[in-house]
């Protein structure tokens, strides 16, 4: 993957943040959604590094990708979990081979700024942070003036470390708006009202084919759970009549099969007869 290419550089994503641009991002984990995502111009793409692949990459054409970068038990790179800053050096320049523009790491400070000082585009994580769950429950952070003030202080921390940004997932829009404005960093918003640099959805609730419970945040466009429902069974349905022709002798029917000339399958019979 060469360093030329028309997709945004970090350089263009900060300058759509100084100009004021809506930004719109997107968790996609297949190539069909990247693909979809590219076509339609969304901004940028989060996509985890066990989706990510050369293949994941020219799907996503022109969109600025975030590679998630395996955190701790979470996930594995290279069959191990992550747990060193060479560990996470080594696998941040391992997608930016591929074809990565930032990477979305979890990790502690001192691991985000190895990243950051070998000049890799960091995306870190405040407020509600999946990966750390149990220190905060599923619930919004920050409505309290003292939790809000914590989660300024952890901004500035990871913009003195170097991040290029910071997902602010599930914060008050009155905080997400003022942090947002008061950071050099791009704050990922994922129900951090509109206020925030961009906002990020994952497909699957976009799509309405999410499993798990939906966010408060999360908006659905298009009902594709009945779709794919809808087209399993026309799977299945193909399938049975598939059986049930095979079964009366209905398939393979004369125009499936190849033709043999009577005069040339009979000089067939006649080679072979007698011949043990």
């Amino acid at each position: 993957m060469g360093m030329y290419h028309n997709r945004p550089h970090v350089q263009d994503i900060r300058n759509m943040k100084q100009r004021g641009e809506k930004i719109s991002m997107l968790y996609v984990s297949t190539l069909e959604e990247a693909a979809a995502a590219a076509a339609a111009g969304i901004h940028m793409l989060s996509i985890e590094g066990k989706y990510f692949s050369p293949e994941m990459r020219e799907a996503a054409g022109d969109c600025f990708v975030q590679v998630g970068l395996p955190f701790g038990g979470w996930g594995r790179f290279e069959g191990r979990p992550l747990a060193t800053a060479e560990d996470y050096l080594r696998a941040a320049f391992h997608f930016a081979a591929i074809g990565g523009d930032c990477y979305y790491c979890t990790a502690s400070h001192d691991i985000q700024k190895v990243l950051c000082d070998n000049h890799v585009p960091v995306v870190a994580h405040v407020g509600l942070i999946p990966s750390y769950i149990t220190w905060t429950g599923w619930r919004a952070v920050g409505k309290s003036a003292q939790e809000a003030e914590r989660l300024w202080r952890q901004v500035q921390q990871l913009e003195a470390i170097g991040c290029f940004g910071a997902e602010l997932e599930v914060v008050p829009d009155r905080v997400g708006e003022w942090i947002s404005k008061n950071t050099a960093m791009i704050m990922l918003g994922m129900g951090a009202g509109p206020g925030a640099d961009a906002q990020y959805l994952f497909a699957e609730d976009v799509l309405g084919y999410d499993v798990n419970h939906k966010p408060r945040h999360g908006k659905v466009y298009r009902d594709f759970k009945a779709e794919f429902e809808r087209l399993h069974n026309e799977r299945a349905a193909a399938f049975r009549e598939f059986i049930a022709d095979v079964n009366s002798g209905a398939y393979p029917a004369p125009e499936h099969v190849v033709a043999m000339a009577d005069t040339e399958f009979d000089a067939f019979l006649t080679a072979v007869s007698g011949r043990g």
